[in-house]
């Protein structure tokens, strides 16, 4: 068979199983809320894409590799989900960068972000003054929440670096 046409019957066997297979696994296959599912993420484009693109590699071992991955993804996140301490090892934590408009610097050195990094951020989410910004978290899955609002007690309890914020000026962006 020519190559073109092992593309062609493997696109449509593998993006279609790949449908099922998530279908069955969950939308959370995709979810970007831990390392695991980023990592899986990314293995799995990789997957079809070299299943595809290349035609010495079988669709079959493609298939295969898929509901490898997606099986390994499920147990882990059944296993994180029935063990407490997995989600530690799993799952990175919350990072508090800004509290009541201050800049928490040792925060930015942790997450590896630079102050214009966090202008990104806080001008992304309309934020034109950094002493609007109420509470800006680096959360579990890389993005960046931007609170204007002072939040409620039980939303930030088990965030770290919630305590009174760093002394230091606020000013705008």
């Amino acid at each position: 068979m020519p190559d073109w046409m092992t593309i062609l019957l493997d696109a449509v066997i593998l993006l279609p199983a790949l449908m099922l297979f998530v279908r069955i696994a969950g939308l959370r296959s995709f979810a970007k809320m831990s390392a695991h599912d980023f990592a899986v993420t990314v293995a799995t484009g990789s997957v079809v894409a070299s299943t595809v693109v290349n035609p010495s590699t079988p669709w079959s071992m493609g298939l295969l590799a898929l509901a490898a991955l997606l099986a390994v993804q499920t147990a882990i996140g059944a296993f994180r989900v029935r063990v407490k301490r997995a989600q530690h090892w799993t799952d990175n934590e919350p990072l508090v960068l800004m509290r009541d408009g201050l800049v928490r610097e040792e925060a930015l050195v942790e997450a590896r972000m630079t102050r214009d990094d966090l202008r990104q951020k806080l001008r992304g989410a309309g934020v034109t003054r950094m002493a609007d910004a109420a509470l800006v978290v680096l959360e579990t899955t890389g993005d960046v929440s931007v609170l204007t609002e002072p939040p409620e007690d039980t939303l930030v309890a088990e965030l770290r670096g919630i305590g009174a914020p760093p002394p230091g000026p606020t000013g705008s962006l």
